[in-house]
């Protein structure tokens, strides 16, 4: 009768425990805090973008409107083989592990145990011995009555969502360091070209002043001035030579392989890959938040808010549901079993304050991570808008200086011709050259600025991943 009587009180416990737990303490988490921005917000792009290119396929492989097949394929090395995504990939594993082990803490334990005691006795009458054989299994279970597991259980979920965001801003970045470099080494080689190019025509002009001053037909200042023009553009080339070999090491680090490895295919000069100038659109606000650093910022913040709840659970009395059973002997002919099941109670009566301390910990950890999350909408707005600033502005520019250059060459031409009928002096030729080399040296400065732009501009809008696929390392 007593056994039944307690069983049915087991029983009682049990059911009671299962019908109040899921009741989650805390704060329940109702999205990211609502960051204005200025009432209809849109940034103008000037270029080759039209609404198309701002849908996420598109924005997934922005570098493809670049039409530089060398690019392609290094960015598609880099994502790859980038050190920096495999170590994203691993912590993305590492956040997956710690939301299952969450997980796992939701659900009973249970484990086993075997012994075997040799024990004896002895004395001036002799010695006796005994071998005791025992093995049982234990079980614990913790209902979780005030929801601490449960939020433990959203806040490892949270994390691993932040990890795989984490994992697309590093994807994000290295496919914009890629296209960076890249378009910085080729424009470091046009500019080489243009200082090499101009460099061959000022060596023949000095071969002509020097013939002059030999029979007596131009100045030893004609002379010394058109050395110094030589002089003065070698001084350039080695600049040049070092930034060519930078951006090629530089590019190979983010491929994940030592510098050399690509100078075959990249010792070659190459056009700098221009975006045609074409349309005007405008950019949303919202289209910012697909941002992943945007994303991973917001997670973070859920995470931050189910951990209230975890420390808030502290509080409360934790309910566990233990079990076990075994059996003794101390002979293969019989055994003795026994077993043991009941609920347990466990609440802190005293603490000195240590919990509801944590709590107010958690809860400004949490405010941490909604201030974050603004900084990262604001700071993306931001960037978003200097990008499309740069990018317009870095367009008028180049249409400006290519118009430079033509009429630097044609007073160029002028020059020298003025020069050899003896209607002007030689220090104009050398103004001309020098304006020349400055104007064509800009000129291919701002097209790789023109393209560098475009690409901060798609990072800036999250471009370089696609939200539709599932990210698997």
């Amino acid at each position: 009768m007593r056994r039944q009587l307690a069983a049915r009180s087991c029983w009682g416990w049990l059911a009671a425990l299962l019908l109040s737990a899921g009741c989650a303490v805390g704060p329940d988490y109702e999205g990211p805090p609502d960051v204005r921005t200025p009432e209809g917000w849109s940034g103008v792009l000037q270029g080759g973008l039209t609404p198309a290119d701002l849908d996420p396929d598109s924005l997934a492989t922005w570098w493809e409107a670049l039409d530089d097949p060398r690019l392609t394929e290094l960015i598609e090395a880099a994502i790859e083989a980038n050190l920096d995504l495999r170590t994203a990939e691993a912590q993305l594993r590492q956040a997956r592990a710690q939301r299952a082990l969450a997980g796992a803490n939701r659900f009973p334990t249970l484990g086993s145990r075997g012994a075997v005691t040799q024990s004896g006795s002895f004395s001036s009458d002799g010695s006796e011995s005994s071998q005791l054989y025992s093995g049982g299994f234990d079980s614990s279970w913790e209902v979780d009555v005030f929801g601490g597991l449960q939020r433990a259980v959203e806040a490892g979920e949270a994390d691993l969502q932040a990890a795989e965001e984490t994992r697309r801003d590093v994807l994000v970045t290295v496919v914009a360091e890629v296209a960076l470099n890249y378009i910085e080494l080729r424009t470091s080689q046009l500019r080489y070209d243009v200082a090499t190019r101009n460099l061959a025509l000022q060596r023949e002009t000095l071969q002509v002043v020097r013939g002059q001053f030999e029979n007596g037909a131009a100045t030893a200042l004609d002379l010394e001035q058109a050395t110094a023009n030589v002089t003065a553009t070698q001084a350039s080339l080695p600049a040049l030579a070092q930034d060519i070999e930078r951006s090629k090491n530089r590019l190979t680090t983010l491929l994940g392989e030592v510098p050399g490895a690509r100078d075959s295919q990249l010792d070659s000069p190459a056009a700098v890959p221009v975006p045609p100038l074409e349309v005007a659109v405008g950019v949303p606000a919202d289209i910012l938040r697909r941002r992943p650093d945007v994303r991973v910022s917001e997670r973070r913040f859920a995470a931050e808010t189910a951990r209230v709840g975890v420390a808030t659970a502290e509080i409360y009395p934790k309910f566990f549901l233990n079990g076990s059973i075994g059996i003794e002997s101390i002979s293969a002919a019989g055994a003795t079993g026994a077993y043991r099941v009941g609920p347990e109670v466990r609440w802190p009566v005293f603490d000195a304050g240590r919990t509801r301390r944590q709590i107010e910990i958690q809860d400004a950890i949490q405010e941490q991570a909604m201030i974050a999350y603004e900084a990262a909408v604001i700071g993306a707005l931001e960037e978003t808008q200097n990008a499309l600033t740069a990018f317009a502005l870095e367009q008028d520019r180049l249409r400006l200086l290519r118009e430079s250059t033509e009429s630097a060459a044609r007073a160029a031409g002028i020059a020298s011709n003025r020069y050899e009928a003896g209607y002007s002096p030689f220090l104009e030729v050398l103004d001309a050259q020098r304006t020349v080399l400055v104007a064509q040296d800009e000129e291919a400065a701002s097209a790789g600025a023109v393209a560098a732009n475009l690409v901060r501009l798609y990072k800036a809008l999250g471009g370089g991943w696609s939200p539709l696929d599932p990210i698997d390392p």
